[in-house]
């Protein structure tokens, strides 16, 4: 049977919802939204924390701009080349191509049961990608922004190709550990270039005699363009009201060491197979760049404009109209300085008019229980394990966006999800919506009473209901300034308030069968506007919980609702409403203990904890050439002590491999390094001194 459905007809009511496969074009003389969030490396599975931390916070917004009816785009897609996809599918036994074809199904598959609205999910290995870069690059080079360095490199004569960082290991310099990496030893801790290793073997076939050659890279002149990108920084972050972030604080200053010291020209190819191929310029090679590929973090970023590419020929309308087009741009504070100084100098260099950054949105880290997510470990929540919970994605969102951590690092836990669910959630929001709807089914048989109210804004003040207005018009007010401001987490809340403010109402106003009986107008005046007030939630609820919001339509039987900016009669007297269900079901608090325990991790291997994961080399002290490191003590037993200090060292190495990685071998960098080390020693001292504990209870108990 069809629902007689009976809404308001007016401008701006209503959410302008695309039809399915329409492409999406900014409009001159319109608010036009561009959404990126930060690629994706294709060698994993991304966690909770990596999922709050650009591609959900960008959904939200995301979604909350198409409930004020403005013309946005959000793309996103894995980042897909580079040593890392080398180095995992070297591990996996597969191409480069393969790993990346598993990966990003893996990453699509996770983000659609997350109910990640994307326009578009691409991949930055397309030929779309591999044009614009390209373009990029010989622009660069054209405008006299790319400089020859040479340098000496390891270089395998078996593979007869020089070798990254992560392909090469040998005998430690320093401490005469076999199995130093080409950049640090776990052992002693200590960091150099992959061509002091003694020894060196390539990690393909250790067989292989290992050299040290030169080799020429092209560089990028950052230090040319640093005037411009640092006004720059300093305009947009004024006009977009950027999140404090790593480069620039509060109060508009650049903190970066690496600006205040001077940039300095950084890489943009390497000797690897798996990336785009460095162009020639007219069919000429004088730089010697051929064979090479692109630096990872040359195209990585670029792979915004070259997913839009995928997505529509007409990708420039989005990437070439900085007048019509605000990007808003959503990451981890890891990732700001290759987003807003590096990459917009490559912009800068190559010339074109680009659209750039108007917001930058940023997070600092979400941890998992009083520790970090582990993948080596198992520790925490990855991809596809999130719905095999049971729990749905919308609480799973509504969980994650409520500790979202907007200014400083945040603490998943299971208690408090499964509290968020079963007093928030089902208490207040699911309470509200059901309580009205029910009444309104089993009173009136699901047909919305005529109350007398004149259909459009409720005045402020009516006899009956001003404070009420008032409040809710009030929170409307400040909902939107939060979400305009990208405050996400408190737009979050707002919506509760919202809830239950019309919680409040019904009971305040007494909503009961009695109440029919002795003030009938009453009565429908009070269910009209808790039912319009419900309209109004579904809009409000949108960006954070869309099948939620979805649900909450059906039950009321009413088209998308754009998000309004007061209170207004909208359903009207004769609809009819669908059939009330629980928008939530409560989650037995036993489960607390069996998540707590399926997602602890894995037990460490009996003689220690996980290398790859720890960084570090348990077992007996190994000779090398005549020359004996420190001993390295069996850890004995693992309390939770010793685990949650293996976890901090682990970590912490996490961080000294990634600033390796990204060091343009600057001495600012080489800085930053050092004190990363110092730090990552400290750890380990400490994780000594626990192990040491351990095996001295343990033997105790045991004598």
């Amino acid at each position: 049977m069809t629902l007689n459905q009976n809404v308001r007809q007016a401008e701006g009511i209503l959410r302008s919802v695309p039809d399915p496969g329409q492409i999406v074009l900014p409009k001159d003389g319109e608010t036009n939204i561009l959404i990126t969030s930060a690629l994706p490396y294709c060698n994993n599975v991304p966690h909770l924390g990596n999922i709050i931390g650009s591609t959900l916070s960008a959904d939200v917004y995301s979604r909350y701009s198409r409930t004020r009816n403005r013309r946005t785009l959000y793309i996103c897609g894995t980042d897909e080349y580079g040593t890392a996809t080398e180095t995992q599918a070297l591990k996996e036994g597969i191409t480069p191509k393969e790993l990346c074809d598993k990966y990003n199904v893996i990453h699509a598959e996770t983000y659609e049961w997350f109910e990640l609205g994307f326009d578009y999910f691409g991949r930055t290995s397309s030929p779309e990608h591999i044009e614009i870069c390209q373009e990029i690059y010989l622009n660069l080079q054209k405008n006299g922004y790319l400089e020859r360095q040479e340098k000496e490199q390891t270089y395998c004569e078996g593979c007869q190709k020089f070798l990254a960082d992560r392909f090469v290991e040998g005998i430690c310099p320093h401490c005469g550990a076999d199995d130093a990496r080409g950049d640090q030893c776990d052992v002693c801790t200590r960091t150099f270039d992959a061509i002091e290793l003694i020894n060196p073997r390539c990690l393909v076939n250790k067989t292989h005699k290992v050299v040290t050659k030169i080799s020429a890279h092209m560089y990028v002149s950052l230090d040319k363009l640093q005037d411009w990108t640092q006004e720059w920084i300093k305009q947009s972050y004024a006009a977009g009201k950027w999140s404090p972030n790593p480069v620039i604080n509060t109060e508009g200053e650049i903190i970066d060491a690496r600006m205040k010291s001077g940039l300095h020209p950084s890489p943009v190819t390497r000797d690897l197979t798996w990336g785009v191929p460095v162009p020639l310029l007219d069919g000429e090679d004088p730089y010697g760049m051929k064979g090479k590929v692109l630096y990872v973090w040359f195209d990585a970023c670029i792979g915004y404009q070259s997913i839009t590419a995928s997505y529509t020929p007409e990708w420039k309308q989005w990437w070439q109209n900085p007048d019509n087009v605000r990007l808003y741009q959503f990451m981890g504070k890891d990732n700001v300085f290759f987003h807003i100084v590096y990459w917009p100098s490559l912009l800068r260099g190559d010339g074109r008019n680009w659209s750039r950054l108007h917001h930058l949105s940023t997070t600092e880290y979400l941890n998992y229980e009083g520790g970090k997510f582990s993948k080596s470990h198992g520790r925490g929540v990855f991809g596809p394990a999130a719905k095999e919970t049971g729990i749905p994605a919308s609480v799973w969102r509504y969980y994650l966006i409520s500790t979202r951590p907007e200014t400083q690092d945040s603490m998943f836990s299971w208690s408090d999800c499964i509290t968020a669910n079963n007093s928030v959630l089902l208490n207040n929001f699911g309470n509200f919506v059901n309580r009205a709807l029910k009444f309104v089914a089993a009173v009136y048989d699901g047909t919305i009473p005529d109350s007398g109210d004149e259909p459009g804004p409720l005045s402020p003040n009516d006899v009956l209901d001003a404070e009420f207005v008032s409040d809710v018009n009030g929170l409307l007010k400040d909902y939107i300034t939060a979400m305009d401001a990208v405050k996400l987490r408190s737009g979050l809340q707002i919506v509760m308030h919202v809830s239950a403010r019309g919680n409040l109402y019904l009971q305040s106003s007494g909503l009961n069968k009695a109440l029919k009986a002795e003030n009938p107008k009453r009565c429908a005046q009070v269910v009209v506007r808790a039912v319009n007030l419900i309209y109004v939630l579904s809009a409000l609820v949108y960006p954070f919980m869309p099948s939620t919001s979805e649900s909450v339509l059906t039950q009321i039987n009413a088209p998308a609702r754009a998000v309004p900016e007061v209170l207004s009669i909208d359903i009207l007297p004769g609809h009819q409403i669908g059939n009330p269900e629980h928008l939530f079901k409560k989650i037995d608090e036993k489960m607390i203990e069996v998540y707590k325990e399926k997602f602890a991790g894995n037990k460490p291997v009996p003689n220690g904890p996980d290398l790859d994961a720890v960084h570090a080399v348990p077992g007996a002290s190994k000779k090398v050439k005549g020359k004996t490191p420190g001993p390295v003590q069996d850890t004995g037993p693992k309390t939770a002590e010793v685990l949650a200090w293996e976890e901090k060292v682990k970590t912490q190495g996490d961080v000294v491999r990634e600033l390796k990685a990204k060091s343009t071998k600057s001495a600012e960098d080489q800085a930053e390094i050092t004190k990363a080390v110092d730090e990552l020693k400290k750890l380990k001292a400490e994780l000594a001194s626990y192990q040491r504990k351990a095996g001295t209870e343990a033997t105790a108990v045991a004598n």
